[in-house]
Parts: structure tokens; sequence; C-alpha cells
């Protein structure tokens, strides 16, 4: 990647427009203006004093009536940070408000906008965000006029913080950073109010922060959400940034222990970011270390002891609140992470330092940033012209390429029609919302030479009329592949997160990419045009309306349906769903809209298998968290999207044979630690016989297959993980046994999401719907070590008790909510029509049920996702030393030259939540052991 250079230039004061009082009422409220110019007194020049401000802007002291961070149990309030952004928006003419939407338990996510008066005024806020996106898209503006924007246009800085709604002090920062701005006289306040406009969010999750936890109310880390958008949270504020793109992104947070944390990045960085972003990341982290300390654990000093960089937190996954703005929007996106446990004092004044220290190297760099920022857009263009990708690169110090991006040309995408078009629309969306331009090829097209999703090759393939294209050959090109390319070619073998989140691949479409120079015959699909979908034709009034239930977007479809109480049935050989023609209403037929489902007209009155709506039990355990990671998935998705009831069922429920259990015609187990769910020798002989009844069983990853095998209802086993196996949210090719009404839709061969599921040996009882591949068309994507013991394993079981049914998923198909595929699936394992797989149904033996109950591998119980640290065999007694001085726990194996230590991990927390983790790392590479990798 190129880097940019380092000169320094002076900054001229940007040209604009006189000042104005302006209150922004809401985010798509109209701005109203106040006073004229010149009825507003203009503050003296700019003071050198920085402890002098405006006395008419409320502190947050003031307002609150304690100081930020008074102490551990005196927090602001999400309330408090509303009441006082409005507070500073009525008293400052350098301040305006509004608000992204609204949280899932509708409060309120607001926002202030803080500049130079004459900045926010709403014409010239307008032209200045206007003049930024411009930059964008070279096609569109000259390089003198880019030249002209970047000589009298501010910058833009996004300031967020409290993502993770448990990690608070970055919120209280960020009111400190609005007061200085709005309030402040000196000239440090003047040079970046003039050169930058600075939207500050103080919290991004407002149901999280109130609530003390780190996910939103569906239990989503909404810094995993970025590039799906599947919350609303997150949604909001994505359509903000396109409002007003950021050049610099600060996204605050907490981890554990003392020491605070900003860049330069750990490795790995994704190919795509930019060069110039990861150079502007690198500088503003030495201008962090240049001032750090103020007070707390660091007493004033500057000294590594309060500070560490280049470890733990990298710039890979597309999901995060800094990869996200800094491959899509082309920004410095930032994570700054500071140890919660330090003084909450010190947490506030640290987090402060770096989000003022941040706004003070901007606003000096503005024009080369802008400058910056408008080449950018100006290689990524000729870089998708001729198909180049970015090559890898690491910033640490000790660190190689270990994983180059192979020589190769991609200069466009295609998205084939043949089937799962419903999704196919809905990925066309989420690149449009993107500002990725699509076209909808409108004549057939052939193409010399391309590559098929899934590592294969294809000569003179015919791309259909009807597919969409999305060429390389323009200004989104990095995130076009950073979330569109079959594998991130990751360059070094740290992750914090997946290493694998192709779209095309995470919604099983039929993909194809190519370096040929190709230019369709195709139409661009417009900003305000509707995706396809709906009536296609009208239907006589005995006739039907038929859509093919082959996507999570005809599921979604299915459920809505059901809710109204329509009459649906189903081919169970095709897979296609019908309902009468009186019944599509005008409502309904512009939710098929909205979800890219074309509904056929029919003559003749739809024949088929019944549908019937699901009675879903949710299991909860001994009354697990509503919000966990996959308990909440299932919430957000079959209780939120889907629209179906979800009865909460508990260990005692099935023990008991309580009605809350009994009445239910579905159980869903969502993943956990447990490998039997609590469930005593009865509630297990329950769980039999109502599954026998005729009820589905459906069971999710760890303890959804555990619990079902503890219980006696498959015949599968799981088997032990070869040393040094690693399969990082990895994709990975499947057989698919099309005779299992679960698999309806879904294509002979398919692609499953492996995020170190348990491996599970075939049912000698079952279906094994879903199974990795023995032979030659075996293949995985991302970063995967061992991935051979999957040969001939099982990633979803239908086994059959009685007249129903167990289905088993060795991995988490509600994954982030959006794994479409899996999601898929899902539905048709809750639509499986009553008495499948009865005839083959055998009953479980009683002696077996026992016998499954204690085969349970010995470590289940306790070291849930363990993380493994892999050194050199030579290194081993080195690292065993050092991990000494953390834990006795630890246990070490050698194979192939390398020597693995496996560290307890029982609450199956995140790298930074750990206890030590981190400090361990830290520790390793300052005695310099080179790390292979760490994984958990």
């Amino acid at each position: 990647m190129r880097r940019s250079d380092h000169r320094h230039r002076t900054i001229p004061r940007p040209r604009l427009a006189g000042a104005a009082v302006v209150v922004l009422l809401a985010a798509t409220a109209p701005l109203l203006t106040g006073p004229p110019a010149d009825a507003a007194p203009r503050p003296p020049a700019c003071d050198a004093d920085p402890t002098v401000r405006l006395a008419s802007v409320p502190s947050p002291e003031s307002f609150l009536g304690f100081p930020l961070g008074a102490g551990q149990e005196r927090v602001v309030t999400t309330d408090e940070i509303r009441g006082y952004l409005d507070a500073v928006d009525a008293a400052s003419d350098r301040v305006v408000t509004g608000s992204m939407g609204s949280s899932v338990l509708g409060r309120p996510l607001p926002y202030a906008v803080v500049s130079a008066d004459r900045n926010v005024r709403p014409g010239t806020l307008r032209r200045i965000a206007d003049d930024v996106r411009a930059l964008r898209d070279p096609r569109r503006v000259s390089r003198r006029t880019a030249d002209r924007i970047a000589e009298e246009t501010p910058a833009i800085v996004w300031v967020t913080a409290n993502v993770h709604g448990g990690e608070k002090s970055g919120a209280d920062a960020a009111l400190k950073t609005l007061y200085e701005l709005a309030a402040g006289l000196s000239c440090e306040v003047e040079r970046r109010t003039d050169n930058l406009v600075t939207i500050i969010v103080p919290t991004q999750n407002p149901d999280g922060r109130d609530a003390g936890r780190r996910q939103n109310e569906y239990g989503f880390d909404l810094n995993r959400d970025w590039f799906a958008r599947t919350q609303q949270e997150t949604d909001g504020k994505v359509e903000l940034m396109r409002r007003y793109p950021p050049q610099v992104f600060v996204d605050a947070h907490e981890m554990g222990g003392r020491q605070y944390f900003f860049p330069p990045n750990a490795d790995p960085i994704h190919h795509e970011v930019p060069g110039e972003t990861v150079d502007w990341i690198n500088r503003i982290g030495e201008a962090n270390k240049a001032g750090f300390g103020f007070n707390g654990p660091c007493g004033g000093a500057v000294t590594t002891e309060c500070y560490f960089n280049y470890s733990t937190y990298d710039l890979f996954f597309m999901g995060y609140g800094d990869s996200v703005p800094a491959a899509g929007f082309g920004a410095a996106g930032m994570t700054f992470e500071k140890g919660s446990a330090s003084a909450v004092a010190d947490r506030v004044q640290q987090q402060f330092h770096t989000q003022w220290a941040t706004l003070g190297w901007a606003a000096a760099y503005r024009r080369e940033v802008l400058d910056g920022y408008s080449t950018i857009w100006r290689d990524a263009l000729g870089q998708g012209r001729a198909g180049a990708l970015e090559p890898n690169e690491v910033v640490q110090p000790d660190n190689a390429v270990q994983f180059p991006v192979p020589a190769q040309t991609v200069r466009s995408y295609f998205l084939l029609p043949d089937r799962q078009l419903a999704d196919a629309r809905r990925l066309v969306e989420r690149l449009r919302r993107m500002d990725v331009e699509v076209y909808e090829v409108t004549r057939p097209l052939r193409l010399p030479t391309a590559r098929v999703f899934g590592g294969r090759t294809a000569s003179d393939l015919t791309v259909p009329e009807g597919a969409y294209w999305i060429p390389m050959d323009q200004p989104q090109k990095h995130w076009i592949q950073a979330i569109m390319g079959e594998d991130p070619y990751v360059p070094f073998p740290y992750f914090y997160d997946v290493s694998s989140w192709s779209n095309p691949l995470l919604m099983g479409l039929d993909a194809v990419w190519t370096g040929a120079d190709v230019r369709p015959r195709a139409r661009l699909v417009t900003r305000t045009e509707k995706i396809g979908g709906g009536r296609a034709s009208v239907a006589p009034g005995r006739g039907s309306y038929t859509y093919e239930l082959d996507s999570a977007a005809a599921a979604e479809f299915t459920f809505t349906l059901l809710g109204r109480g329509l009459p649906l049935v189903r081919d169970l050989a095709g897979g296609a769903v019908g309902m009468p023609a009186r019944a599509l209403t005008g409502e309904l037929d512009r939710a098929a809209r909205r979800l890219g489902v074309t509904l056929q007209a029919r003559r003749s009155a739809a024949a088929g298998t019944p549908l019937v709506r699901p009675d879903v039990g949710l299991f909860a355990g001994a009354g697990v968290s509503t919000t966990s990671g996959s308990h909440g998935e299932a919430r957000y998705v079959l209780g939120r999207r889907w629209g179906l009831d979800l009865t909460p069922v508990t260990t005692a429920d099935i023990n008991d044979n309580t009605p809350a259990f009994t009445g239910r015609t579905v159980l869903l187990v969502p993943d956990g630690s447990s490998p039997t769910g609590g469930l005593t020798a009865a509630g297990q002989a329950n769980l039999r016989a109502w599954v026998a009844a005729g009820n589905t069983y459906l069971g999710l990853r760890n303890e959804g297959t555990r619990m079902a095998r503890a219980a006696g209802l498959t015949s599968t086993t799981e088997r032990p993980k070869p040393t040094g196996y690693t399969v990082i949210g990895s994709h990975l090719r499947v057989d698919v046994d099309g005779d299992s009404p679960v698999a309806l839709g879904r294509p002979a061969e398919d692609f499953g999401f492996n995020n170190d599921d348990p491996i599970l040996g075939p049912s000698s009882t079952g279906t094994n719907v879903l199974r990795y591949p023995t032979g030659d068309t075996f293949w995985a994507n991302g970063y995967t070590v061992g991935a051979d013991a999957l040969r001939g394993t099982v990633a979803l079981v239908e086994e059959p008790t009685g007249a129903g049914r167990a289905v088993l998923f060795a991995f988490n198909p509600l994954f982030r909510a959006y794994n479409e595929s899996g999601l898929h699936l899902v539905a048709n394992a809750l639509l499986h029509p009553g008495g499948g797989g009865a005839a083959r149904a055998t009953g479980v033996d009683p002696a077996r049920a026992a016998a499954a109950a204690t085969d349970v591998p010995e470590n289940l119980g306790g070291e849930w996702r363990p993380f493994t640290v892999e050194v050199a065999a030579a290194d081993r007694a080195r690292t065993e030393a050092v991990v000494r001085l953390f834990t006795d726990a630890a246990r070490v194996s050698v194979a192939a030259g390398s020597a693995y230590l496996v560290i307890p991990n029982p609450d199956g927390r995140q790298v930074d939540e750990h206890p030590f983790l981190g400090d361990l790392v830290r520790a390793l590479r300052a005695e310099r052991i080179p790390l292979r990798s760490v994984v958990g």
C-alpha cells in the first residue's frame, strides 16, 4: 500500500460564511435559523489560556450536579446525556443536535455537530457535507474542484463511544469534549472548530448502557454489526455517516486491566484498507503518545506502563467501528480502549485526552487529510479499472506477511439469478446503502474466464439476463472487495474475530468474479428504485400466487403470511409455496417487494402440504440472560424479524413436564456451555417422549447438540479436535442431502460457516443433511489449520424419534443474523411437515440414552472456548515460564514443530475481557517470543 508523505503544511483558515445560532430538532427535521449574523455578538479573538470559556454554556458538572467520573456508582445516564446535548445546543451557536433514530427499547440515539458558528449554519453545514461527499467520487469532481474543497472545507471527525453498553467512560469523556469545543475561547479550541466539523455520538448503545451490559437488547455486539446493519442502532449510525462522511473516526471502548490502548493496531490489517488511512491512524497514535498522561496511573509522565500499541486490536474484520469507517468511508478509523480497573475519574480523563489529541492532530493536518482523502477515491477508481487488489502488509515491527494476496485480477462480480433471487436482491440493497453502484444485466453475457465462488474456475460461462453486476471500476472498490471477496487473505495469523465474511458465501448465493474486461448490457439500479419482488402479474380470483421458498428473505415473507392466518401450502418436491389469489392484499404485496420475493400468478389453486405456524419454546436453561449472544439472536430473528411468539422454557419446565414445555411444537436450544442443559434423567425422558409425540427439537452448536446427545435423541458422536486444529470463522463447502425437508430450496452443494464448532460424526439413524466432503470437492477459505479433520463429518443432522425429530446444527445458523443460508435452514426446520421422517423412526433405546448422557468429553464443563497460544516447539520452556506468571491451569502439547498452550476461559469471554490474556500476550512479546497464532 502506498503511504502519504509526511510534509507539514500551513493550514489556511476555511473561507466560509458568517455566524448564526442553529437548533436541529431531529435528524429528519428541518434546520431552524436563528437571529441574523450581525445580531449575534462574536466572541473575542482566541485566548492563549486554555481555561477561558463562555459562561453561557453549561459545563457537564453544572448541568449534572456532579463531576464527570465522580465514582463507580455515579456515571451519566442516557437521559442525562440527551439532556446535556440539548442544553449545550440551546446555549452555544457552535452546536446543533439531532437523533440517529432509536434503540430497540425506543431510546433516542442523540448526536451533536460542533464547529465554528459559521460552519453550522444550515446552508453551510449542508454545503460542507456535500463537498466532502463530492471528494468520494472523482468522476464527478475535477482535480481543480477537489483542490478547492481541500483548501476551503473543514474536515469531518467523528467521536463515538459506548458501543458496548458497560464501557461507559468514553461517553462521559465525549461530553467533556463537546463542552470544550462549544464553550472554549482558547486558540486550541479555535483551531479545532475552524478546521473541523466534529460529530459527537456519546452513546451508540443506550439500552446496554442503562442495563450495564455489553450487548444491545437483542444480545448483539454492535461492534460486530457494521457491514450487515441488522440492528437499528447500527443502521441509523451508518446512514448518518453517509450524510457526514468522516475522515477521522474515534470509537472509545473499555477493556480489562489498567492500561490504555490506541493505535498502531495489531496485525492483521485488511489489505483493502487504504494506505493513507493506515498512515493517519499511526500518526494519530504518535500524537496520543506525545502528550499522554494528565493524571491517574500515568502521573503526568509519558510512559508505556500507561498505554500499549501493536497488540490485541486488529483492523481486519469488516464489522468493527474502525475497519468499516476505514474501508467503507476512507477514514482513519480507530479503536481506543481504556482499562476498566482504573478509577472512573482516570478513565474519563484519559478518554478525553485521546479524543482531544486526535482532534488536535486532525485540525493541524486538515488540508493534508482532505488531499489524501481525495486521492483515496481516485486511486480506488484506477485500481478497480485495472482489477488490482491492494497487497497485504503488516505494521508490527517484528511481524512479516505470511499469506500474500495472490497475483490475480478482479474486475467484476456477478450475482446470478437462478435461485435465491430474494437474498441476492437483499445483498444488492446492502451494497447500494454503502454507495456501491449495482447494475442489472439486460442481455446475456459470455465470460471467457471466471471464478465460481467456492474455489472453482469456469470458461465461457454465460451470465443470464437479470443477473446483478458489480463492477470494480467505481470509487467504492475497496469496500466491494472487502465484503464480496471470496477470501479476505489474512496476512498474519492473529485473530480478534472471524476470518471470513464473504457476503455471497454467507448467503449461499450463486456468484462469480472475473478479471476479464467486460462491459455487459446493463442498467444502473438507481438509489431510489425499489428492488424487484412483489406481484409479477395478476392471478384470477380462484387462482393462486406462488413463490420460491429458497432464501432467508422468502422465509421471512412466509412467516409474515402465516402470522396473518393465510392458508399456505408447500410443494415438497420443489419447495415452492402457494396461497389463494384473493388472500393477497396491497400491504402483503408491498411486503413481498420490500423483501425481494417475486409472486407468480397461477390460474389454478395452489396444491401441496399445508404449512403451520410453529409454536416455539426458547430454551432458557436455569434462567440464562435473554440478551446473551445465541439466545438473543434467536429472539431477534425468530421473534423480531419473523414475528413468532417465543415462550421461555427452562430446565425446570422440562424436568417437571410443565405446560410451558409440553404445549410447544418446537423447542429451540441456543448455543451455550452446558453439555446436558441441566436435565435430570426424568427430564431427558420427558424430552424424548415430547419429540416422539411429533414435535421438533432444534439444537444449535455446542449446547444444542450436546443436550440432544445426552438425552438420547441422536446417534451422532462428538469427535475430539486434533492438536493445532484451528477454524476461525471460515466457510467450507458442504454436500446437501435434498431428501430432507430441512434442505428444501438448497443446492446440492452449499457453504457452511464454521467458527471452531464441534466436530460431529455422522448419524447412523438419521439424515446427514449437510456433510463436509471427503474428496476433491473439500474446500475451505478464511484461516484454517487441520481442517481435514472435518472431512466426512456433518454440519447438520435430521434425527427421527417416533413421530418427531431433532434437527441438530453443529454450527450456529443464526450467527449475528447475517448468515442468511443458515437462517433459511432454520426456517425449513421450523416449517417441517408433520410426520416427516417418521417412517424411518426406530425409537430410542433407554440404555443408549443413558450411555449418551455420560458420553461427554471431560473438558466441556469448565473450559468453554479456551484460548490457545501457539509458539515454536523450541520456545516451549520460555513460554511456559511466562505463562506460569499468570496461571497454573494452562495445558501444553507439542505437535508438528509447534507448542500449544491452552488457556482456560470458563466464562467464554472475548480476548480483551479476559482477566489476563492481553497482558500475557504482551509479556510474551516483551520476552521476544514469536507467536505463531493466538486463537479462541
